[in-house]
C-alpha cells in the first residue's frame, strides 16, 4: 500500500450513503401550527400540518422568484436538515443569503442556493441566486476563485467528482417526500440528497463569498406548482473547539496502523504527517501530499491542494500523544472503521519523537 490517499483515489465516488447522524444540538425551524417567525406572501404561503406548503397557481401568474424568509436569526456555520415533495416547478432553500428587496409578490432573496426540482437537471446543484449563478452542477466538486481580470468575477474550477449526475438524480423520488441536507462550514457547502452527496463548493472567492445570512424557502416563476417542506431544523457548528484541536495536532506524526478497505498495510511507518497551522503535508514513498485541515468538533474535511480528488470527509479522536482519523472520499464515517468495501480508511498516527 504506497498511501492511504493512493487507495481511496481507487474507490468508486458513485457508490456509498450517509449515514444519519444523532440529531442532538438540533432545534426546530417550523412551530408545526403556524408561520411566526416566518414573513413572506402568505396568499402562497401556510402552514399545512407538519409542513409549511407553498403554492402557484396560473392565475394570477407568478411574476418573479418568490421567498418565505426565516425571520428569527441568521446563520454562519450550521448543518440543516429537512424533507422536502415538489409537485411541477422548481424550489430550493437559501442560505447565507440577503433580502434584497420586496418584491409585487414577497421578498426577492439573493445568495446561495440548494436548489431542487421536479425536473431531472437541477435537484442538488449548487446556485447563486441573483449573484454569480451555477456555482456546481449535480456531481461536481468546485473551487471558486476571483477571476484574475476581474475580482469581482469568477472563475469555477471542478476540481472532483461525487457520482454521475445521473445516478444521483435516480437516487432522488420523483413528486415525493427526499431528505436533504445542506453543510456549510467555513467556505465549503456541501449538499446532500437522500443520503447522497450532490455537489460541493469551495468558496475562495473573497469579494462576493456569504459568510452568513439569511435562510429562506424559494417558490419559482413557471408552471404551477406546489411545494412541501418538513422537519426543518438546523443545528449550528461553533468555531471554538477548531482552534484547541488543531493546537493539539500541531507538529509531526507517523502512521503505526493503516487499514483500507479491509487490507491493512505492512509498512504503516513510511507515512509520515507534518501539521502547521491549518496545513498538513503527507510524506510517503512515492509522493509529498499537501493541503488543508477544516475542522468543527471531531468532524474533519482534509482538502487536497493537487490531484483528482480534492476532499475527504473525516472524523477524529486526540488521545495523549495519539490520533486516530478515519478517512471517506464519498461521505463522513459515523465510527471507527474500515472494513471490506467500506470505502474508508483508518489511519493511527503516533506522535513522532
Amino acid at each position: 500500500m504506497k498511501s492511504f490517499l493512493h487507495l481511496a483515489l481507487l474507490t468508486s465516488l458513485a457508490a456509498g450513503s450517509i449515514a444519519h447522524a444523532a440529531e442532538d444540538g438540533f432545534k426546530p425551524l417550523y412551530n408545526g401550527k403556524d408561520l411566526t417567525g416566518w414573513t413572506g406572501n402568505m396568499d402562497l404561503w401556510s402552514a399545512d400540518g407538519d409542513t409549511i406548503k407553498g403554492v402557484t397557481k396560473a392565475d394570477p401568474k407568478l411574476e418573479h422568484n418568490t421567498f418565505l424568509v426565516y425571520s428569527n436569526a441568521q446563520f454562519g456555520d450550521f448543518e440543516l436538515r429537512f424533507s422536502y415533495k415538489i409537485v411541477n416547478g422548481n424550489s430550493g432553500v437559501q442560505y447565507r443569503s440577503k433580502v434584497l428587496q420586496q418584491g409585487k409578490q414577497g421578498p426577492i432573496v439573493g445568495g446561495y442556493q440548494a436548489d431542487f426540482e421536479a425536473g431531472k437537471t437541477y435537484s442538488g446543484i449548487n446556485y447563486e441566486e441573483r449573484g454569480r449563478g451555477i456555482l456546481a452542477q449535480r456531481g461536481q466538486v468546485t473551487i471558486l476563485k476571483a477571476d484574475p481580470a476581474d475580482a469581482n468575477k469568477v472563475k469555477i474550477e471542478v476540481v472532483g467528482s461525487v457520482g454521475k449526475t445521473e445516478d444521483l438524480q435516480a437516487n432522488i423520488k420523483h413528486e415525493d417526500w427526499n431528505d436533504y441536507v445542506i453543510q456549510a462550514r467555513g467556505n465549503q457547502l456541501t449538499h446532500i440528497i437522500n443520503g447522497r452527496v450532490t455537489s460541493v463548493v469551495i468558496d475562495e472567492h473573497a469579494e462576493k463569498a456569504a459568510k452568513t445570512g439569511t435562510l429562506a424557502l424559494q417558490i419559482h416563476v413557471g408552471p404551477p406548482m406546489t411545494v412541501q417542506f418538513r422537519n426543518l431544523r438546523i443545528r449550528e457548528l461553533g468555531a471554538a473547539s477548531v482552534a484547541s484541536a488543531l493546537d493539539q495536532m500541531q507538529g509531526k506524526w507517523v502512521a503505526s496502523e493503516i487499514t483500507a478497505n479491509g487490507r491493512a498495510s505492512d509498512d504503516p511507518a513510511g507515512i509520515k504527517l507534518a501539521i502547521k497551522g491549518d496545513r498538513f503535508e503527507v510524506e510517503t514513498p512515492d509522493q509529498t501530499i499537501k493541503g488543508a485541515l477544516k475542522i468543527t468538533g471531531k468532524n474533519m474535511e482534509v482538502v487536497m491542494d493537487d490531484g483528482d480528488l480534492k476532499i475527504f470527509y473525516a472524523i477524529f479522536e486526540m488521545n495523549g500523544d495519539t490520533m486516530k482519523v478515519c478517512y471517506s472520499p464519498i461521505s463522513r464515517p459515523t465510527e471507527f472503521s474500515a472494513g471490506e468495501d467500506s470505502k474508508r480508511i483508518l489511519t493511527v498516527y503516533k506522535r513522532a519523537k
